[in-house]
């Protein structure tokens, strides 16, 4: 009897650990992309399967998944609507036990461009960022996963000293603090990070107690993550390929700046650059960024007080890395670079923070946003 008790247990763990893992890439639909692609991810390997495709012309670029990992959401941003040409944001049901997606519905992003979406804790509510608008729209999500009408949206005005990128505002992401309360809007154009506080049961939102932090002129706020105890912030300066460090009221969701200008090219670099993505390990020692020209990730080791200090230059094997992911268990670094269209798998070494090559990629035509499930 206990013979078939364990051999039960063991049949199960087994089942439980060979449950299949699935990566799926947003692109631009350019140089031959059709859309949104979906990969078996063999986490022993290391390595990419196809296994679908999915047609959008309308450039899926930047994606997020729902809390219950049933459904998938990417903005559509060349889509052009009525006489203000505005964005479009898609929903789509992920079939758990495949990991494949079905088309749910599309709705207006109220602005052109999207490049940024993001999903509150609950599930409730999406948020937009409008790079082109200069605005973020907020959409509800119903219970099935489909995305409702707009109900909330803010324009942002102002403009930064680099008349060529910052001529007027530029939405660039919608970041949810890791308590779900509030919400932070990085403006490139005005230099600021606009603070809001949540109301995820009516997908609404109201300027916070301190509205919004200044950066350095000129800095080009871009992304923006958290340390995972929530008590420091990141963002990376897309026009200085800079990160600034801050902490944060867990309160009142104020930010308060500890660093700013820190160098994120390795020494020697004199070519032009742009960074783009910032995000920081699972256990909150290691924070990395990605710089397009240099063609790197930078890797910071986090202190106690979380102030960064430089740990490593890491190749990504390919042109212009725009989004990444860190694998949530730590063991795996996927890298978009969009000029070579390639998507590459390191391994990562969670006592250093290093990377190391794993061999292993798949041609993607203008990769830009990675995500597993």
């Amino acid at each position: 009897m206990k013979s078939s008790f364990f051999a039960l247990i063991f049949c199960l763990t087994l089942t439980a650990q060979a449950q299949p893992e699935t990566v799926y890439v947003g692109t631009y639909t350019i140089r031959g992309s059709k859309g949104i692609y979906v990969y078996d991810f063999d986490r022993k390997t290391g390595s990419l399967t196809l296994k679908q495709t999915i047609s959008d012309a309308q450039s899926p670029s930047f994606l997020a998944i729902h809390p219950s990992g049933k459904y998938l959401y990417a903005v559509n941003e060349t889509a052009a609507r009525g006489p203000r040409k505005v964005g479009a944001v898609s929903a789509f049901a992920l079939d758990k036990a495949t990991g494949k997606l079905r088309f749910l519905n599309e709705q207006s992003s109220t602005g052109n461009g999207p490049c940024y979406i993001s999903i509150d804790k609950t599930g409730h509510c999406a948020f937009v960022a409008n790079y082109g608008g200069g605005n973020f729209a907020i959409l509800p999500i119903a219970a099935n996963g489909t995305l409702g009408i707009p109900t909330d949206s803010v324009q942002f005005t102002g403009s930064g000293p680099n008349t060529a990128r910052q001529e007027a505002a530029h939405a660039h992401s919608a970041t949810i603090s890791p308590d779900n309360r509030f919400l932070y809007v990085c403006d490139l154009g005005s230099d600021k990070i606009f603070i809001y506080a949540i109301d995820a049961a009516h997908a609404r939102v109201k300027p916070a107690q301190v509205p919004f932090m200044a950066v350095t002129p000129g800095g080009g706020p871009r992304h923006f993550t958290f340390h995972p105890t929530g008590n420091y912030a990141y963002l990376v300066e897309e026009l200085t390929s800079t990160v600034a460090v801050f902490s944060r009221n867990k309160q009142t969701g104020a930010l308060t700046l500890l660093e700013d200008g820190v160098k994120t090219l390795p020494n020697g670099f004199t070519g032009q650059n742009t960074s783009a993505d910032i995000h920081v390990d699972a256990s909150g020692k290691f924070l990395y960024q990605s710089n397009r020209g240099a063609n790197e990730l930078t890797i910071f080791s986090i202190g106690a007080n979380g102030k960064l200090t430089t740990a490593g230059h890491q190749s990504t094997a390919g042109k212009t890395p725009r989004n990444f992911l860190i694998d949530p268990k730590g063991e795996f670094v996927f890298v978009a670079n969009q000029d070579t269209d390639n998507v590459v798998v390191f391994r990562r070494d969670a006592k250093t923070g290093q990377l190391i090559s794993t061999g292993k990629s798949v041609s993607v035509p203008a990769p830009v946003c990675v995500l597993i499930n």
